[in-house]
């Protein structure tokens, strides 16, 4: 049941109390948001390492479900220190099943004491930024949440009203700071224009649910995503 502290909705948009940061077994550190009652990365995952220090390999010329892989944003190295980096859902989950819980129970790729957000985790982020906090939304719709999630630069310019890309100066009102790293399914797409995010949950045998944020729209898309797509990754704190 999604419930809401007072206190902690307060602090909304600022660093976890008690976790400001957090650090990967590579040894990148990320910074924190508080969005409800949730702990989220404030940066997409740029590890190459799961947490036991086991490597990840690097994916060249081919996409995969069955191998994992990471990919740089635009195929190039200079992207990772702000983009991070682009994982296929399997080297998200390792060896995991998918999870509709909440929360998910999946470590994955994450650091320890962090997990991948399943739907579910994702769905009650949405409502703590659309319902709860007014001066997130955009206009009077209440889906018009994505200017609340997506960060002030690199994304291309939109002429439509709350679209990400309208005015960037004005996003990122939840601290989410979303960029828009692109995807990879065997070649490289939509580099600042979109951003992708995984989820622990499978829509079916072949696709995985995520969180789309795209530079001329002004909601958050609940979409599917083959496997062997490279997109971004946020944890979310145990």
């Amino acid at each position: 049941m999604l419930t809401f502290d007072v206190a902690q909705v307060d602090l909304d948009g600022q660093p976890c109390p008690g976790t400001p940061t957090l650090t990967d077994v590579d040894g990148n550190v990320y910074n924190t948001v508080l969005i409800g009652t949730q702990c989220w990365m404030k940066e997409n995952l740029r590890t190459k390492k799961y947490a036991n220090g086991t490597t990840i390999s690097q994916g060249s010329l081919s996409s995969s479900s069955s191998t994992a892989y990471w990919y740089f944003p635009n195929n190039d190295s200079s992207n990772m220190s702000t983009y991070g980096l682009l994982y296929n859902w399997k080297a998200v989950m390792r060896n995991s099943s998918s999870s509709s819980a909440n929360p998910s129970g999946v470590q994955g790729i994450c650091p320890n004491g962090w997990h991948v957000p399943s739907d579910a985790e994702w769905k009650q982020m949405e409502m703590a930024v659309g319902m709860s906090q007014s001066e997130y939304v955009c206009g009077s719709d209440n889906t018009y949440i994505a200017k609340a999630l997506a960060g002030t630069t690199g994304w291309s310019s939109s002429p439509n009203t709350c679209a990400v890309g309208n005015t960037p100066s004005q996003n990122n009102s939840t601290g989410f700071s979303a960029l828009p790293a692109g995807y990879y399914n065997g070649s490289y797409n939509y580099f600042g224009y979109s951003v992708d995010f995984w989820s622990a949950t499978e829509n079916s045998s072949s696709y995985v649910y995520n969180r789309s944020l795209r530079y001329n729209y002004a909601t958050v898309y609940r979409y599917s995503d083959y496997k062997n797509y490279g997109v971004s990754v946020r944890c979310v704190k145990d």
